[in-house]
């Protein structure tokens, strides 16, 4: 079970942290990735880190440099930091687990229920 918190309204240009705890499973078994979903549009990749909390990490082009994903497997736990927050970052977002380090849903079998993120222009 995945369980996302930490989203809110934030202006254009300030950050956000998001958390996603994992309990049920070994967490350190799965890669674990961020995808959002904006009003009218198709969920998409935002980031994914593989199975060590040292491990790689993937970055959407979107992304690429204001946001950073990390993991504590002591914690069960995942997080997302989100710096220079555009209001094209506007979103639910959910945190996923899976079994293999993609940039595809289809790779993800675990989802959580999703944190609305809304970056005020």
């Amino acid at each position: 079970q995945l369980q996302a918190s930490g989203g809110g309204l934030v202006q254009a240009g300030g950050s956000l942290r998001l958390t996603c705890a994992a309990s049920g499973r070994t967490f350190s078994d799965y890669a674990v990735a961020w995808f959002r979903q904006a009003p009218g549009k198709e969920r998409e990749f935002v980031a994914a880190v593989s199975r060590r909390a040292s491990g790689s990490t993937w970055y959407a082009d979107s992304v690429k440099g204001r946001f950073t994903i990390s993991r504590d497997n002591t914690k069960n736990t995942m997080y997302l930091q989100m710096n220079t927050l555009e209001p094209a970052d506007t979103a639910v977002y959910y945190c996923a687990a899976g079994h293999y380090y993609s940039d595809s849903q289809a790779d993800y079998d675990y989802w959580g229920q999703g944190t609305l993120v809304t970056v005020s222009s």
